[in-house]
Order: structure tokens, then C-alpha cells, then sequence
């Protein structure tokens, strides 16, 4: 800046040692001291702008660098929690695994009851009508079995060797045609025999048959079957474990 200062001084001073003593040449050597001092502002401002620019520059690079380093950390943190989230939720799935079979090895069932899942069986060596069936599962703390899933059918379908004809808490007394299970639960899955519920075939010697038997040893899972509820048969009593 002072080197500028200097050129500037040098100018002025040529034109006022050499030019023409006159008003003109008074005029011509302000405007060209006015133009040189402009200059220098001008490279003044230029080379200010410059180092600002200069030093924004770096800042901004520092912001980012810094910026960038604070963004890999919390994505790295947040892998790291991902990780441990998922280890976590398999190590809860596999205690809730163990708890399971802990309880259903801790699960058990009344003499002469078997059980199946979470549910203790029992087929009755007596014989009776649906309703005598019913009301001796509830005297037992249980009801008359309802079959909601395929492995319990099959459970029961080889519940004896023999085929044994057995009631289930299945009827269709109260709606003829829409049988209930003893829960209140509606009749989803249909383990029937061919052409069966029928109803007895409208043949008075089976009657109304109202109430839903079993036959037990049979290898097909198709053994329900519609009989009169006044009807003698075993029943199988279900209650949980």
C-alpha cells in the first residue's frame, strides 16, 4: 500500500513540475490525484475482500469438516443402537421361548386327564345323553370339548385305538343349521363325515339330531357326525392345563 502511495505521490508530482502553470493544468493534476487515490482504495478494498474471502473460506471448510465429522458420529452411534436393539429383542424372543416351554413343563393335568397343549382331556368310561355329558365336565371344573385348530382334531381322532363314538360341545339346537360350540364360539373348521350333519335324514327313527358327536379311532380326520341328543354315547371333557 505505501509502494502505491509512493506511484501516486510520483504522478502528482511530474504533472505539477511539468505541466503548464495554469488553472488547467491545476485541474488536470487534482482529477489524475483523485483517480490515483481511487485506485488505491479500490486495490485496498479488493485485497480486504480477498482476505475476508479468504478467511470465510476457511471457516466454512472448518464448519463442514466439523459438521461432517459430528454426522459420521451419529451415524456410526446410531448403528451401534441398531445393533444393540436387535440383540436385545432376540434375546427377549428367546426368553419369552423358554418361559414357554418352562410353564408347559410345569403344566399338568388330573389323573386319568391327558394332556395336549394347554389343555387337559378326558374321555368317560360312562355313557349318556349330551346334556348328562355337558353337565359332568362341569362338575369336573371343565365343558364338553370345543375343537378350534387341525392338531387338536388330530390329537382327539387318536385319542383312543378303538372307534369310539364320543359327544363334542358342538349343537345346533337353538338355530337349526347353525351350530355353536358350548364357548359360544361359531363353527369355523368342519371335520364331518360325507353327507353329514343331515339331521337325521328326515328318518323318525333318529329324530332331531341336534347335538355333534366324534368317532375316535378312525383314521380320517372327517368323523363329526349329527345325532339325536337324547342319544347314549361317551363325551370328552376339555379344560385348561
Amino acid at each position: 500500500m505505501l509502494h502505491m502511495l509512493h506511484y501516486v505521490k510520483d504522478i502528482s508530482d511530474f504533472f505539477f513540475l511539468s505541466g503548464p502553470k495554469s488553472s488547467d493544468g491545476k485541474f488536470h493534476k487534482a482529477v489524475i490525484l483523485t483517480l490515483g487515490l481511487l485506485s488505491v482504495s479500490l486495490l485496498v478494498g479488493l485485497i480486504g475482500l480477498g482476505l475476508h474471502y479468504h478467511s470465510e473460506a476457511a471457516h466454512f471448510s472448518f464448519l463442514k469438516n466439523n459438521l461432517t465429522e459430528h454426522l459420521q458420529a451419529s451415524i456410526n452411534a446410531m448403528s451401534f443402537m441398531t445393533r444393540e436393539r436387535d440383540l436385545l429383542n432376540s434375546s427377549i424372543t428367546e426368553l419369552k421361548k423358554e418361559l414357554i416351554l418352562t410353564r408347559q413343563r410345569e403344566k399338568t393335568c388330573p389323573a386319568g386327564w391327558r394332556i395336549f397343549s394347554s389343555s387337559c382331556y378326558f374321555l368317560s368310561n360312562d355313557s349318556g345323553s349330551w346334556t348328562r355329558a355337558r353337565q359332568d365336565c362341569k362338575d369336573k371344573g371343565a365343558d364338553l370339548v370345543v375343537i378350534d385348530c387341525n392338531k387338536e382334531q388330530t390329537f382327539l381322532s387318536k385319542l383312543t385305538k378303538s372307534e369310539t363314538w364320543s359327544w363334542i360341545g358342538l349343537m345346533d339346537g337353538s338355530n337349526e343349521g347353525t351350530w355353536t360350540w358350548v364357548d359360544g364360539s361359531s363353527l369355523t373348521l368342519r371335520y364331518w363325515e360325507a353327507e353329514q350333519p343331515d339331521n337325521g335324514g328326515g328318518d323318525p327313527k333318529w329324530g332331531e339330531e341336534d347335538c355333534a358327536h366324534i368317532r375316535t379311532g378312525k383314521d380320517t380326520e372327517e368323523n363329526w357326525n349329527d345325532r339325536s341328543c337324547d342319544a347314549t354315547l361317551r363325551w370328552i371333557c376339555e379344560k385348561l392345563a
